[in-house]
């Protein structure tokens, strides 16, 4: 292997463990290190100071490490069946108190070899996730089991003191909560905190995020559920076309495609929004952005006709509206996954690739890409991030 590919990626996974940290530790205090753009303006009990860094491995540690399983897993698979693949190119991002930031966008590992066969494809697309869904169940089932004591919450809001253990009955109100992230549940995590964790120790759902560890769990099983969904050339796209082939395969992936579609920008507009607009003219010009914005992630599923693409536009943008006079006001999809979208539509494709030997699996193989799908519906939150009005 290169040795500059290789030191490469060393820099890259020492960079990343590193903004994983600081956003690690920003997230359990949360408090900002790095503050370019407010300055003074920020007061001091709201600045983390370059001593108090270090607790953000708690998050880190476990995070990168799911993210490693996972990359891993794809990456040993390849090499048992003599297909030459890089070591995983982890990819750092660090907002700070710019915004929303995990630290990290994931991690990446290059096939350099064709993948010739059906199975082939199966195999090293379902390694990862499952490698690393089972390091993510073992984080989640430790940091629910290794809860802090009740009061570790008054080491991050010192104000709540005042009110003891009852503090949530004074605290927990609209005003004082607007803008705070909370996490959707998943079926898994539900689980967790219904039946694994200990009801006296298990912290509201505004501060998860204070947890590290499971904090880290969770993100671990987000990109878990994005990895598997069935569609295109992700993980989950090959298990799929290893279980039904490439006819049925190319039937149903570009119809989960339009569903998902669908739904991540379902509520972005509505009757009553459009009924209630202080201004058509600029609700009509963000209408039109979003049905180009469609059209340009529908252009790969039938690039001979471009027309294909903005009828498909236009018909979920149609009934998206018209959907919203039926269902409750305020219903709405996740529109984060928008850029999922275009990542799928646009540079990764529905489709899959041809495979020169279209060998069925055998049943054992069956099994496990089933259980890899219920693991999706285990994983996938409908709202992952909510931010409260």
């Amino acid at each position: 292997m290169n040795r500059k590919t290789v030191l490469i990626q060393i820099i890259l996974f020492i960079v990343t463990l590193i903004t994983t940290t600081f956003a690690g530790a920003e997230w359990m205090t949360g408090r900002y290190f790095f503050y370019p753009f407010i300055g003074d303006q920020l007061p001091e009990a709201a600045k983390l100071h370059l001593d108090e860094i270090w607790q953000g491995l708690q998050y880190s540690l476990p995070f990168i490490g799911i993210l490693t399983a996972h990359e891993f897993g794809h990456f040993f698979t390849a090499r048992h069946y003599k297909i030459r693949a890089t070591l995983p190119y982890y990819i750092p991002v660090w907002f700070s108190s710019l915004g929303f930031s995990i630290g990290t966008m994931g991690a990446v590992i290059r096939i350099l070899d064709r993948t010739k066969s059906r199975l082939q494809y199966f195999d090293i697309g379902i390694a990862g996730p499952l490698a690393g869904f089972v390091v993510a169940f073992g984080v989640l089932w430790y940091g629910f089991t290794h809860l802090p004591p009740a009061h570790y919450i008054f080491s991050i809001h010192p104000e709540y003191m005042k009110y003891g253990l009852d503090y949530a009955k004074h605290v927990y109100d609209a005003k004082n909560m607007s803008g705070s992230l909370v996490l959707g549940d998943n079926l898994l995590f539900w689980f967790f905190k219904k039946y694994v964790a200990d009801p006296a120790l298990l912290p509201n759902i505004f501060e998860i995020t204070h947890y590290p560890f499971l904090m880290a769990g969770y993100l671990a099983l987000f990109f878990t559920a994005l990895n598997l969904i069935p569609i295109g050339q992700l993980d989950g796209g090959h298990i799929l076309y290893g279980l039904i082939g490439k006819k049925w395969f190319n039937r149903i992936s570009p119809v989960l495609f339009i569903i998902f579609t669908t739904y991540s920008g379902y509520g972005l507009f509505t009757i009553q929004g459009f009924s209630n607009a202080e201004s058509d003219m600029d609700s009509f010009m963000w209408l039109v952005i979003y049905i180009f914005f469609l059209q340009i992630c529908f252009s790969r599923i039938n690039p001979e006709n471009r027309m294909t693409s903005w009828v498909l536009a236009l018909a979920v943008t149609v009934f998206q509206i018209v959907l919203s006079y039926f269902l409750p006001a305020g219903t709405q999809g996740f529109s984060g996954f928008l850029l999922f979208v275009f990542l799928l539509g646009r540079i990764l494709g529905v489709y899959h690739p041809e495979v020169e030997i279209d060998e069925p699996l055998d049943w054992k193989r069956k099994l496990l890409g089933w259980i890899s799908l219920l693991i999706f519906i285990l994983c996938f939150s409908p709202q992952p991030f909510m931010q409260m009005p």
